[in-house]
């Protein structure tokens, strides 16, 4: 595994090593890694070239360190195409994973101008409010707050919601979703996503804005969804015009 005659510097080929392990599975998110000593003692390398290599897969995010407790494997990230529309049961059922929805609240309210805006619709207009936490392999990834137009979209219940709204919007009404625009930034948790995303307080999160249309620009949906930085990452192509 070490050779202390190659060219490769030595804390580079304890880096690699490790990354094969998690890569193939042998080191799975979660399980602790050796000590530096431990790690010293089967090698015959200093703990500084040890500490060295170790830091270097905390800031490449392969591993994280716990006070007083150790260095732990990294839980991956998704990842998310930026350049198709799906939905979040669409996107976990690709990787093959489980995807579920805790409802948080299901309602129909009274659109305010902002949001009736939003929805080309008009100021006070029934528009259901839904809020749900998505999971994956039942891990918090996402507080979602969806709006429709109560109007345009009927016979929602919180049965449905629960699992894939784009499957019903359809295959049973029949309607063709089309394309949308996404707003992405960062911010910083507040008490509400800490609680419903089992993280840390002040913990980092990414701020998606979604506005979804039909095949005749009807808008039919806006979310706003708040994404756990340490479990998601968004990917896009990018042409040069």
């Amino acid at each position: 595994m070490i050779n202390k005659n190659s060219p490769i510097p030595i804390y580079h080929q304890l880096e690699e090593y490790i990354k094969q392990l998690i890569d193939s599975g042998q080191l799975v998110p979660g399980d602790i890694l050796p000590s530096e000593r431990e790690y010293s003692d089967k090698y015959g390398i200093s703990r500084m070239t040890i500490r060295q290599a170790i830091i270097n897969l905390v800031n490449e995010r392969y591993l994280y360190r716990v006070k007083g407790k150790g260095t732990f494997v990294m839980e991956k990230k998704f990842e998310q195409d930026l350049q198709g529309l799906t939905s979040f049961t669409e996107d976990m059922k690709a990787r093959g994973m489980k995807a579920s929805s805790k409802l948080i609240k299901f309602k129909i309210i009274p659109a305010h101008l902002k949001l009736a805006k939003s929805l080309d619709i008009q100021e006070h207009d029934p528009v259901y409010e839904i809020v749900r936490i998505r999971l994956a392999e039942e891990i918090p990834m996402a507080l979602e707050r969806t709006y429709i137009s109560a109007n345009l979209v009927q016979g929602l219940t919180e049965e449905i919601v629960q699992n894939s709204l784009y499957k019903y919007i359809e295959d049973t009404l029949h309607m063709k979703i089309a394309s949308g625009t996404q707003i992405i930034e960062a911010a910083i948790a507040n008490e509400q996503e800490v609680k419903y995303l089992d993280i840390s307080d002040k913990s980092p999160i990414m701020l998606m804005e979604r506005s979804s249309k039909l095949d005749d620009q009807t808008i039919f949906e806006v979310v706003k969804s708040s994404y756990r930085a340490d479990r998601y990452k968004f990917m896009i192509d990018l042409k040069r015009f």
